[in-house]
């Protein structure tokens, strides 16, 4: 598979902008904040598993209406976990940005008949909400796959996964060895890698000012009506829109986070 490397919207200081390859090569970044604390994972998995979150569900397993048998009795399994995606900051070579934020927490969702989704659960003004359903369980199963040892963290531009341990950036699936390759890249390597493939195409550069990237993120945040969409990048979870959006995603409306081209995200 050879993904098209693409940006999406995002937030970013203008300053960042003016630095260079030479001070994204030499700047020494923290590994990563913290997860979700054990209280916010709580509170995002009752979120999750609510009547009304597994009532979307429900319509989301029988979307096309084939298959009614699944959309019965869907349930949570597995832990949910924080995702970590790639930080704009780190990308630009800010000093002291760390490789990666916490985005969102994700629970792995099994209808009747075996199928698997994620629920992404944000914080909003009025609290913890589901915003949107994905197809598959990458969130949960690439978190438990590191078992612990390191920060898993998505660069949403490829949907590449790694693990951060140890000083090195590691890749736990295809997209991510075809970028570092399989045994990994230092985090400094991997830092000159992304700011050379997105380092020019953050908020306020020529790239974005003409319109072919809507910005540089990578965040969680969704829009509304939009059924069904393959793509590159998501945007940030922490944009105006996101309550409005959740409230809009359990009253059946659509959501959108984008995603990689091989791994469609559909909401109901």
């Amino acid at each position: 598979m050879n993904p098209i490397r693409t940006c999406a919207a995002g937030v970013l200081a203008a300053t960042a902008l003016t630095l260079g390859a030479a001070s994204a090569a030499h700047a020494d970044p923290p590994s990563a904040p913290a997860p979700f604390t054990a209280a916010q994972t709580a509170q995002a998995r009752a979120a999750a598993d609510a009547p009304a979150s597994l009532a979307t569900l429900s319509r989301f397993f029988d979307r096309d209406g084939k298959h009614p048998a699944a959309a019965s009795e869907p349930h949570l399994a597995g832990p949910t976990v924080t995702v970590f995606t790639l930080d704009p900051g780190f990308v630009a070579g800010r000093a002291g940005a760390p490789v990666a934020d916490p985005d969102f927490l994700a629970s792995k969702a099994v209808s009747a008949d075996g199928q698997v989704a994620s629920l992404w659960t944000v914080r909003t003004a009025s609290g913890w909400k589901v915003v949107n359903i994905a197809t598959g369980g990458d969130e949960v199963d690439y978190v438990t796959k590191a078992h612990g040892a390191g920060t898993v963290f998505r660069e949403p531009q490829i949907d590449a996964w790694y693990v951060l341990r140890a000083g090195r950036v590691l890749p736990l699936d295809a997209e991510a060895r075809h970028a570092v390759g399989a045994g990994g890249a230092t985090l400094a390597d991997y830092q000159r890698l992304v700011h050379r493939e997105y380092g020019d195409k953050l908020p306020g550069s020529a790239y974005d000012r003409e319109g072919k990237a809507g910005g540089y993120g990578g965040r969680a945040a969704p829009t509304a009506a939009v059924r069904e969409r393959a793509a590159a990048t998501g945007t940030s979870a922490a944009t105006a829109g996101t309550a409005a959006a959740a409230g809009a995603l359990l009253a059946g409306a659509a959501a959108l986070a984008v995603r990689r081209l091989r791994r469609s995200r559909r909401t109901v």
